[in-house]
């Protein structure tokens, strides 16, 4: 079978786009994601979005992670699809994106070299325990101290539209993928989990490394970012506006005190397009 694709990168996290006439299939759609992200065999990318259309938005965006499983929300991926509608329609900046259980607000706000920067809505942070889900005897985990193995870290969980455990570090002087790795499949993370390490700059800045569900390391994340920015909120770190930095550049978070709604803003880049065969 021969699948037309398009692939984008938002600061090096880099998805896959291809399109469909109807809600996808997670079984068969989660296989072509295993074999398309693959980077020895196949297109190669940290994820795919499977577009389709939508009865309550422009479209319809279903997440999958490299290894094939469905992904709630991604806060780059949305980003991503916005520029693939820009690109395919070559008019307006403004797009409504289903995605997971929710309809998002996205917006092309400045043009770049192949892409923009784009702004798009993630809806609002969850910290209670069985919405992430962490399976827990406290109603939230916030700062606490949590056991991975031979190994304990404080951590902050929450969802924002997909699970994250949150651990503030003072470097990266140590083997967080290794870390990151088993956080994702510790036992209290029934659908395993995001992890993000992170080092307070200052109150308008942050450093994060990304330890992806179903990818592994990324060079950034969307939803990733927006988990960071408000457990360290909740910890009293930094301010609802922040810059995010990764290794491959910055994204920038704002979780709006008046409508509890997390925006995030960064760049957007077309990588290039062709035939999967499949």
């Amino acid at each position: 079978m021969k699948v037309p694709f398009y692939k984008y990168h938002a600061l090096g996290n880099d998805f896959i786009v291809v399109t469909g006439p109807k809600a996808p299939s997670r079984a068969s759609v989660g296989s072509l994601a295993r074999a398309i992200c693959d980077r020895s065999t196949g297109v190669g990318a940290d994820g795919l979005l499977y577009l389709s259309p939508s009865k309550k938005a422009d479209i319809r965006a279903d997440v999958f992670n490299a290894d094939g499983g469905w992904a709630e929300r991604s806060g780059n991926g949305l980003r991503i699809v916005a520029l693939h509608l820009r690109n395919l329609r070559t008019s307006g900046n403004e797009y409504a994106v289903e995605m997971g259980q929710s309809v998002s607000e996205v917006k092309l706000l400045k043009q770049i070299p192949d892409g923009y920067h784009i702004r798009g809505t993630i809806g609002s942070p969850d910290f209670r325990a069985a919405s992430v889900p962490v399976r827990s005897r406290t109603r939230m985990v916030i700062n606490r101290k949590l056991t991975f193995g031979k190994e304990s870290a404080l951590a902050t969980c929450l969802a924002v539209g997909n699970p994250h455990c949150v651990i503030a570090v003072d470097s990266f002087d140590f083997d967080w993928k290794a870390l990151g790795q088993r956080i994702e499949c510790a036992s209290m993370f029934p659908r395993r989990t995001n992890v993000e390490f992170v080092k307070v700059v200052n109150r308008g800045k942050i450093q994060v490394a990304e330890w992806e569900r179903g990818a592994g390391a990324t060079g950034s994340s969307g939803t990733g970012a927006a988990a960071a920015v408000a457990a360290m909120v909740m910890n009293g770190l930094v301010d609802r506006t922040c810059e995010v930095l990764f290794e491959t550049g910055s994204l920038w978070v704002n979780w709006r005190s008046d409508t509890n709604v997390i925006e995030l803003h960064g760049p957007v880049i077309f990588v290039a397009s062709g035939i999967y065969n499949y």
